[in-house]
C-alpha cells in the first residue's frame, strides 16, 4: 500500500502523467553497472556514488521513514510552503494546483492502491478484475468505505465521475487521453449519446468500465480513480461544481481526515473521520497553514510547524544540524525543464495548435541555448549537489525507463556559439546581440518564477548564459512572475501569454511511465504547445498492446527520450533530491515507495513539538 504523500505534484500533471518505477533490489539502494572496463558503484539517483565533493550532499545521506510508539490523540501542524495563497479548489476531479493537491492528501483518496513498482494492487479502498483481452475492468469497492458524511461510496459515484469530467460543460484538465480512451466517451462529451456505453453499474458496489485499447498504462496509473459523491453534486450543474460550495468551503473525502474549517487562501483544519476504512486515524486533529519560503526555517525551529510541503535545497546546508527535526530525503518524482513555446492551446478542439513562425521554432536556437548552460554547476552552486544535471524527460527516479546512456547536450558554449553561426544568426544589433537570420531584432522572453532565495540568481545565470553566447534573454516583464500567475501565463487553463518565448518550469510526476499527459496533442499540460506525427507515434508505440511486454516499452520510450532530445521542445535541467524535515516528536511517517505506513498512522509522541536548541 502507498501513501498519497507520496505521488505530490508540483503541478496539477502529477496525476496526469504517470510514471512506471521497477525498484532496485529491495533493502539496497545502489546498483552497479560497467563503466570502462571498471566496476563502479552507483547511487539511486542515477550518479556514480564518487568520493563527495566537500560542501555537496548526497541523497544516500538520508532516511526514508520515522517510526515509533505514538500517544492516543494528539494535533500536528503542516505548513503548506508558499508565496501565495492556496486556489482552494479541493476536489480531485477539479483541481489543477499543486498546493491544492498537498490538501488533498489528508481528506480524501484514489479509490486504488499503488505498490512500490507503480503498480495497482488490490489493497486499495477498491479491488478489481481483469478481462482476458485486458480491456474490460471490473472494480468492487469495499462495504465498509464511506464518504466523510456517513454514505457510503457507491459505484455510481465513481461512475459519476467519468460523466461529470467528460461533460461539455466541465472546466477542469481532467478530460485527456486517459479518460478518451473509455468506450464511448467521446460520443458522450460530444453530445452524441446520453451516456457512456463502456461504463456499467452493475450494483451499489461494483463498477464495470471497457476501454478501447489495452495499454499497460491500465495497469499503472491510465485510469481514473477518484469517485465524486452524487448525493451532494447531483444537483448542481457541472459548470458551476468547481466553485460551488461543496469544492470550496465545504469538501469531503474518503481519506483518513475530515474537513472542519477553511480559511480562503490561508489554512485548512482537520480532524480525524473515526469510520476510515482502513481503521481510526491516530492523530486527533492536524492544522495546514500556508507559510511563506522565507519562514520555513523559523517555523521548523520553534516548532510551529510538525511538517512542511517542501524544504528548499539551497537552504540545507545552513541547516543540517536543526537539532529538533529529522531530515527525511529520496529522489524526487520531478525534474526541472526549460520550455519553449511553439504554438498555442486550441480551446475550441481542446488540443495543440503548433505555430510554425514561431519565435522559438527553429531547433537550432533553442539547442544552442541547452548548450550555454552549465546545469552540473547550477546543482553544486545552488543546490549543493542535492539538484544534478538533467539528460532525459524520464527522471531516474524511474529506473526501468530513464535511459542514462543517452547522450544529451551538455555545457559547450562553443558549441553553441558554432550552432548558431551555422544556423545564420550571425548578424548582430548595435548591442552586440545575435540577429535573427532575416536580419531582424531577437529579443527572447524568459518567463521564471519567484520563490526562495535562489529564485533570482538563478534566472540571472541563465540569462547569463545565453547572453554569452550572444543572444538577448530578457525576463518577461523585468520581473519574476509569482506561482499563480507564471501558470496562468504559460497556459494551464489554456490562455497562452503570446509574451512568453521561453519559461522554467518543474513537473512533478508519478506512476505510469506514458508522457502523453504532458507532451501529448491533446494535453493541455503541453505547454510548449509541442506536436508531430513522430511524438505522437512514439507515444502510441508506448501506449500499445506490445508494451505489455517491459522490454518493447523499455525500447520504445528510449527511442521516444532520444527524439526529444532531437526536437527539444523543452530540455530538462535538473533532477531533483526531496528533502523533508519533520519534528522529532513525529512518528509513523515515510517518504520511501516501498513503505507500508499510510497517512493514518501518522502520529506524535508527546503534546509539544520540540524546539531547536539555539
Amino acid at each position: 500500500m502507498k501513501k498519497s504523500t507520496l505521488f505530490r505534484l508540483i503541478l496539477a500533471a502529477m496525476l496526469v502523467l504517470m510514471l512506471s518505477l521497477v525498484a532496485c533490489s529491495k533493502g539496497d539502494d545502489t546498483a552497479s553497472k560497467e563503466t570502462d572496463g571498471k566496476k563502479t558503484e552507483q547511487t539511486d539517483d542515477g550518479k556514480d556514488k564518487d568520493e563527495k565533493e566537500e560542501g555537496l550532499y548526497s541523497i544516500d545521506d538520508f532516511e526514508k521513514t520515522v517510526e515509533g510508539e505514538a500517544m492516543d490523540g494528539g494535533e500536528l501542524v503542516f505548513g503548506l510552503v508558499t508565496s501565495s495563497p492556496f486556489k482552494g479548489t479541493l476536489n480531485y476531479n477539479f483541481y489543477s494546483d499543486a498546493y491544492d493537491a498537498d490538501i488533498l492528501q489528508w481528506f480524501d483518496e484514489s479509490l486504488l492502491s499503488m505498490d512500490e513498482t507503480f503498480n495497482y494492487t488490490q489493497d486499495g479502498a477498491a479491488t478489481f478484475e481483469v478481462s482476458d483481452d485486458k480491456k474490460t475492468f471490473t472494480f468492487t469497492i469495499r462495504d465498509e468505505v464511506k464518504w466523510q458524511d456517513g454514505e457510503p461510496v457507491k459505484a455510481e459515484d465513481w461512475a459519476f465521475a467519468h460523466e461529470v469530467i467528460a461533460h461539455p460543460d466541465y472546466d477542469g484538465v481532467r478530460f485527456d487521453a486517459t479518460l478518451r480512451n473509455i468506450e464511448g466517451i467521446e460520443e458522450y462529451h460530444d453530445g452524441e449519446a446520453d451516456s457512456i456505453s463502456g461504463i456499467e453499474v452493475l450494483n451499489d458496489k461494483q463498477l464495470k468500465i471497457t476501454y478501447k485499447e489495452a495499454t499497460p498504462s491500465l495497469l499503472s496509473g491510465g485510469i481514473w480513480t477518484y469517485a465524486l459523491p452524487k448525493h451532494i453534486f447531483k444537483d448542481i450543474p457541472v459548470k458551476d461544481m468547481s466553485s460551488s460550495d461543496a469544492v470550496r468551503k465545504n469538501p469531503i473525502g474518503m481519506g483518513p481526515f475530515k474537513v472542519d474549517n477553511i480559511v480562503p487562501g490561508e489554512s485548512v483544519t482537520l480532524s480525524k473521520f473515526e469510520d476510515y476504512w482502513r481503521g481510526e486515524p491516530k492523530l486527533d486533529k492536524v492544522t495546514i497553514k500556508v507559510i511563506g519560503p522565507q519562514v520555513v526555517v523559523n517555523e521548523l525551529e520553534n516548532g510551529t510547524v510538525d511538517m512542511v510541503s517542501s524544504f528548499p535545497t539551497d537552504q540545507y546546508p545552513d541547516n543540517a544540524d536543526m537539532d529538533n527535526v529529522e531530515f527525511l530525503g529520496n529522489v524526487e518524482m520531478a525534474y526541472t525543464y526549460m520550455g519553449f513555446k511553439l504554438g498555442t492551446w486550441d480551446k475550441k478542439n481542446k488540443r495543440v495548435k503548433p505555430d510554425p513562425n514561431a519565435k522559438m521554432a527553429d531547433v537550432n536556437l533553442r539547442r544552442a541555448m541547452w548548450y550555454a548552460v552549465d546545469n552540473d554547476a547550477v546543482g553544486k552552486k545552488f543546490y549543493h549537489g542535492l539538484r544534478w544535471n538533467a539528460t532525459t524527460l524520464i527522471p531516474p527516479s524511474h529506473p526501468t525507463y530513464h535511459d542514462e546512456t543517452i547522450e544529451a547536450p551538455t555545457y559547450d558554449p562553443d558549441k553553441a556559439n558554432e550552432i548558431l553561426d551555422e544556423a545564420g544568426y550571425t548578424e548582430r544589433d548595435e548591442d552586440g546581440f545575435r540577429m535573427t537570420p532575416d536580419g531582424e531584432k531577437l529579443v527572447i522572453n524568459f518567463a521564471s518564477m519567484d520563490g526562495g532565495d535562489t529564485a533570482e540568481p538563478l534566472a540571472q545565470y541563465y540569462i547569463q548564459a545565453w547572453k554569452e553566447v550572444g543572444l538577448n534573454v530578457q525576463l518577461l516583464d523585468g520581473r519574476l512572475q509569482e506561482f499563480q500567475t507564471f501558470y496562468e501565463r504559460v497556459g494551464n487553463e489554456g490562455n497562452d501569454d503570446p509574451e512568453v518565448d521561453v519559461y522554467q518550469g518543474a513537473w512533478g510526476v508519478a506512476s505510469d511511465v506514458d508522457p502523453s499527459g504532458l507532451y501529448g496533442p491533446e494535453a493541455i499540460f503541453n505547454f510548449p504547445r509541442y506536436q508531430s506525427d513522430k511524438n505522437d507515434e512514439l507515444l502510441a508505440k508506448g501506449l500499445s498492446e506490445e508494451a505489455f511486454d517491459e522490454k518493447y516499452r523499455q525500447e520504445a520510450y528510449k527511442e521516444w527520450q532520444e527524439f526529444m532530445v532531437e526536437e527539444i521542445p523543452v530540455f530538462p535541467t535538473l533532477y531533483r533530491a526531496e528533502l523533508v524535515p519533520v519534528n522529532k516528536r513525529v512518528v509513523n511517517y515515510s517518504i520511501d515507495r516501498a513503505s507500508d505506513i499510510e497517512l493514518y498512522q501518522l502520529g506524535v509522541t508527546q503534546e509539544e513539538p520540540f524546539k531547536a536548541s539555539k
